[in-house]
């Protein structure tokens, strides 16, 4: 049982720094290099707060336990929720006692109201753990994001433009680097979009504070900061990590969907 634990011991220390002492891959201007096809891969599209599995997205009272709603049924086990934990720091969203209510309601009308069943554009920062890859091209003169979903854009200022002229639905953004880390600041929403499929929502007055981290060749940690008076007690915050896509060099991996083809270099860089 010893030789067990030392074992175990020196395992997790050495994935605990293999991503420190990796070299991170840096563009011309010295800043990492986060060109590339990334993708999140967690439940936090279903719920950013911890959750069970369960039958459906969308339940109704049955004869001893919940059910899912008779319009979504024929989905099976398509249509089934996987248990999932926070990406919440802290656990939970703070949310004002009359956006809570609302939170329920639109829960409980997740069939009607869910913009991406609509095929509406995901907003942020949904658009980047929705279950779909996302390419970030840039370099010393611009900042591009594809999101294969709905065609989803974001072209980011390098600065500050000052106040949105118009809301939209992915809000306006312009980031800098803050160290070895990409930081971006979007607001100008127009309060349609969603944070998950479990009703999550927030209003037209919604500002996200992005944090795009590389820790190595093939991770990169996400974070975003989340502030709307209307809706939420106090800013939270999200943390989770992307992964980067390796294709073959003779298939180099794009998102076609945003009609970008920027083709995906050997290694996961973009050019």
């Amino acid at each position: 049982m010893k030789t067990l634990n030392t074992f175990i011991a020196i395992f997790i220390l050495c994935l605990s720094t293999y991503g420190v002492t990796e070299e991170l891959p840096r563009g011309p201007n010295g800043k990492p290099d986060l060109n590339g096809v990334w993708q999140v891969l967690n439940t936090a599209n279903y719920d950013l707060e911890a959750h069970p599995a369960r039958a459906a997205m969308q339940l109704v009272e049955g004869p001893v336990v919940h059910v899912p709603h008779p319009d979504i049924l024929a989905l099976g086990a398509v249509g089934s929720v996987p248990a999932g934990l926070s990406v919440v720091v802290g656990g939970k969203i703070p949310y004002t006692k009359k956006a809570l209510k609302q939170r329920d309601e639109n829960k409980n009308n997740w069939l009607e109201r869910d913009p991406e069943i609509k095929c509406y554009l995901p907003g942020v920062p949904r658009a980047t753990y929705m279950p779909y890859p996302f390419q970030i091209f840039h370099s010393e003169s611009s900042f591009f994001i594809a999101y294969e979903y709905a065609g989803a854009t974001r072209n980011i200022y390098l600065e500050n433009p000052g106040e949105p002229p118009v809301d939209s639905w992915m809000g306006q953004s312009w980031g800098q680097w803050k160290g070895d880390s990409f930081e971006v600041e979007t607001k100008g929403f127009n309060g349609q979009t969603w944070l998950d499929r479990s009703g999550n929502f927030h209003s037209d007055q919604l500002k996200v504070t992005e944090k795009y981290t590389l820790m190595n060749n093939h991770t990169m940690q996400y974070e975003a900061t989340i502030e709307d008076p209307e809706t939420f007690t106090q800013p939270w915050t999200i943390q989770m990590l992307s992964l980067i896509h390796i294709s073959e060099p003779t298939r180099p991996e794009r998102i076609a969907d945003a009609g970008v083809g920027v083709e995906k270099k050997k290694g996961g860089g973009g050019g």
